[in-house]
């Protein structure tokens, strides 16, 4: 309605005027900017977040203070934020569906909203993957995003379609939807084969273990997202960091114009186009039993 955008236009004017010190310094002010960002990217991060376990990040005192990780439902947080049972916990997950939710989470200093790979409705079969490059930070924004093409020509090449995604840290999330067939089990082992066989191709650029020692030059694929409780960074969610730097969608092509992953910032974020993963929740994807036979052997 008018009235709704008039105030949604109100709030984005908020964001816009942001001193980023506050983020860190000033409760109530910090909160007033949350809620202002969340209300106005509704439209945009919800449909990532609906019928999804989610995780979050909580800072009470700001970017500069303590964090904790939140996975299961508290007492008195409780408005807009949907229990989910899995099975073999007897505390309820979290999920967000609405607007109300996200304002709760703003209530609640959280500032970054992670996601499960699998919807709560059919929680042992994944509808995505995602390829998270983590790079040596001396390394140029340009090599990771050459890292993330290879990640896609190569998923390409598997007949899988991804996506990109500006985590608003270091690196770039390579997103590829699923059709929820496979189990975890056949998703972890394909990713893993994945993330070896891309690192044995071109051990100088990327590397597949976690030791920290091996990733000095290079470009670590952390495939370990694909694992039924893991999660990873909801498209649109802010980031607790100094700078306010949101995690967005981008199209490839938008990709090779931004100057790092931390580029975009809440203020800049609603100019970004909000369709830039065009025909994502449309697509519906199964990997074939060829292709997983070939990457598990990796």
């Amino acid at each position: 309605s008018a009235g709704q955008n008039s105030r949604l236009d109100a709030l984005q004017a908020a964001i816009l005027r942001v001193k980023l010190t506050h983020l860190a310094a000033d409760n109530a002010r910090r909160r007033a900017i949350a809620a202002a960002y969340f209300a106005a990217v509704a439209p945009r991060i919800l449909p990532h977040l609906a019928r999804r376990p989610v995780s979050l990040v909580r800072a009470p005192d700001g970017v500069d203070g303590q964090r904790f990780f939140q996975r299961h439902v508290l007492p008195g947080m409780t408005k807009g934020i949907e229990p989910v049972k899995i099975s073999g916990d007897k505390q309820p997950y979290i999920s967000i569906a609405s607007l109300e939710g996200l304002l709760t989470c703003a209530q609640f200093d959280v500032l970054e909203l992670h996601g499960w790979g699998a919807l709560a409705t059919d929680i042992e079969h994944p509808d995505r993957v995602v390829f998270d490059l983590d790079p040596d930070e001396a390394l140029p924004f340009a090599e990771i995003v050459r890292a993330a093409e290879d990640v896609r020509d190569l998923l390409a090449a598997a007949d899988l379609e991804s996506f990109a995604l500006v985590s608003g840290g270091k690196g770039v999330h390579v997103v590829s939807p699923l059709a929820p067939k496979r189990p975890w089990a056949e998703i972890e082992a394909f990713c893993g084969g994945f993330a070896r066989r891309l690192a044995e191709g071109d051990s100088r650029r990327f590397v597949a273990g976690m030791s920290k020692a091996r990733r000095t030059g290079r470009i670590y694929i952390d495939f370990l997202r694909n694992k039924k409780s893991a999660s990873a960074i909801v498209p649109w969610s802010p980031r607790a960091r100094a700078n306010a730097s949101v995690a967005v969608p981008v199209t490839w092509e938008r990709l090779r114009a931004i100057e790092s992953a931390s580029a975009i910032t809440l203020a800049a974020a609603l100019s970004e186009p909000a369709d830039q993963w065009k025909g994502f929740f449309e697509t519906r994807q199964t990997i074939r039993a060829k292709t997983l036979a070939l990457f598990e052997a990796a």
